[in-house]
């Protein structure tokens, strides 16, 4: 099926596939310009087909929008009032989400003056994007401590969910000389549009300290998270669970964790590399991350299904060249037709720069075509993400040479 591949001319061709929008010259970057403005950014599609940007610049968040498929952006809002230390690193990045009602939502993690504390802020427009209002911290633990990588997302029902990892715990147990293994997971709900949030809640212990978590949301208005756990014997594997703010699993009122992952890696420290989530049909949820040598497994991307019921996972399919450090994926899944269309796209870096690679199924996970190139550039490279509108599927990438571009594709029968 990946033969039939193709990707639809609409403006520069890059390595037999076309890139439909491409930011002008002022969205551009040269390589004096790469270290001092982040490559981080985040988009989304809206109901009327807009495509909205969030990126940091000088201290500011940054919000604009393409009518265009990314060809021509408008002129960018500043969010933040004041400069802020921006996370844009790692896997850190100013996040945005489109609400059912079309509202914008957006977060990002304002670094602090100590070593690896930060606040989780938030901002919202409820007018299509023509105004936003003043951010806010979600969370009411202030002190200067990590409440870092945030993932936003927003329920078909309107609800508005924000998970960070946190270390208010280990800080607790150190004061009193207790052991604690890794963060934790916290996370925050907003049941009116982002007027107001509840009190944020602990959604597991033993997180990974820097990996980005992966939320996706199921029809009902719950959400499902995917992160790196730390699992006995020093595994870092992954868990995931499902948020349901109306169901109290246990007296801590913290969602029941399962396990996710089973490759068994081993290491004294945070990889800085998480997981991709995507929701399946009726049965559960698509899963990608990324694995380090252990002695049941080699490293390298990883991909597998995950039963939504029985919370069981399949067996894991290898994907990229590990010697290229394939990794940071995206995941996308699209319905229609009477298939489930899944799209898989992660970076490999060379010695003439990245490449981000893209693999296709016509069934639902069950079987992949062979991996093909998709993009390339000479310079630094941000990592891909999956968009999709009216059933299409598009990928956007940001380069320090090329700028933001947006790259449709497209399964031909």
């Amino acid at each position: 099926m990946l033969k039939n591949l193709y990707i639809k001319l609409c403006g520069l061709i890059l390595l037999g596939v076309s890139v439909v929008g491409q930011a002008q010259p002022g969205h551009m970057h040269d390589h004096a310009a790469d270290a001092a403005t982040p490559l981080a950014t985040s988009a989304a599609f809206d109901a009327k087909g807009s495509l909205w940007r969030v990126r940091v610049e000088d201290g500011f968040v940054l919000v604009d929008h393409s009518d265009d498929l990314g060809k021509e952006f408008s002129k960018a809002q500043k969010i933040n009032r004041q400069p802020q230390r921006i996370g844009t690193e790692g896997d850190a990045r100013p996040k945005i989400a489109i609400g059912p009602e079309g509202n914008l939502y957006l977060t990002w993690t304002q670094a602090l003056s100590k070593p690896y504390s930060g606040h989780i802020w938030f901002a919202r427009s409820t007018d299509g994007g023509r105004s936003f209002s003043n951010p806010v911290i979600v969370h009411e633990d202030r002190a200067e401590i990590t409440h870092r990588f945030d993932a936003l997302a927003v329920a078909p029902t309107g609800r508005v969910f924000v998970a960070w990892v946190d270390k208010r715990d280990l800080i607790a147990a150190q004061a009193v000389n207790q052991p604690y293994e890794g963060a934790a997971i916290y996370y925050a709900i907003s049941d009116d549009g982002g007027d107001s949030f509840a009190p944020e809640r602990k959604l597991a212990d033993a997180s990974c300290e820097c990996c980005r978590i992966a939320l996706a949301v199921q029809p009902a208005g719950t959400v499902v998270g995917l992160w790196r756990h730390l699992f006995e014997g020093g595994v870092r594997d992954h868990a995931i669970a499902e948020i349901d703010p109306g169901k109290k699993i246990d007296p801590g009122n913290k969602p029941l964790i399962h396990r996710a992952t089973f490759g068994n890696w081993k290491i004294d420290a945070c990889p800085h590399h998480g997981p991709a989530l995507a929701r399946g049909g009726d049965w559960g949820w698509h899963m990608a991350w990324f694995d380090g040598e252990s002695e049941s497994s080699k490293a390298g991307l990883y991909y597998a299904r995950m039963d939504g019921a029985a919370w069981v996972s399949s067996p894991a399919k290898r994907f990229g060249d590990a010697e290229r450090q394939a990794g940071h994926p995206a995941l996308l899944s699209l319905n229609g037709h009477n298939i489930e269309e899944v799209w898989l796209a992660w970076r490999e870096l060379s010695d003439e720069g990245s490449q981000l690679r893209l693999a296709y199924s016509g069934d639902g996970g069950r079987s992949w075509d062979a991996a093909r190139d998709i993009a390339a550039t000479a310079g630094s490279a941000d990592y891909p993400q999956l968009l999709s509108y009216q059933g299409r599927a598009y990928l956007a990438w940001n380069t320090a040479r090329e700028g933001f571009r947006l790259i449709t594709l497209e399964a031909a029968p």
